[in-house]
């Protein structure tokens, strides 16, 4: 992670919520099933230690436990973050940023419902 990550405050756009929702996501013919410990309207965090590059596009798919319904939405990596052998205090995975507009809106108006 950059010195200039850690110093900035993280300004968002969505609001998120803690989850444990199994995700499905796809790259370049792959599927890789992965939790995801955040999620809001504007992306997710996935905990793995299998982390991408940055800017790598994937299509990640979850089901939403208040409602049951099944989103599936176009993304990129936006960071990421491996193990770091002398701490345990973050875990290893990737902020994943969703790239449909409109997928991103149908998820907005199912995680206000929820």
């Amino acid at each position: 992670m950059s010195e200039l990550r850690k110093q900035l405050p993280v300004k968002r756009r969505f609001r998120r919520r803690t989850v444990r929702v199994l995700v499905d996501y796809q790259v370049g013919g792959e599927v890789h099933c992965e939790y995801a410990t955040t999620l809001g309207a504007g992306g997710m965090f996935i905990e793995t230690e299998a982390v991408l590059a940055a800017g790598t596009l994937l299509k990640v798919r979850f089901r939403l436990e208040d409602d049951g319904s099944v989103h599936e939405i176009e993304a990129r990596v936006a960071w990421s973050q491996r193990h770091d052998e002398g701490t345990f205090a973050r875990a290893p995975g990737m902020g994943i940023e969703f790239t449909d507009a409109v997928a991103t809106s149908i998820l907005a108006r199912a995680l206000e419902r929820g």
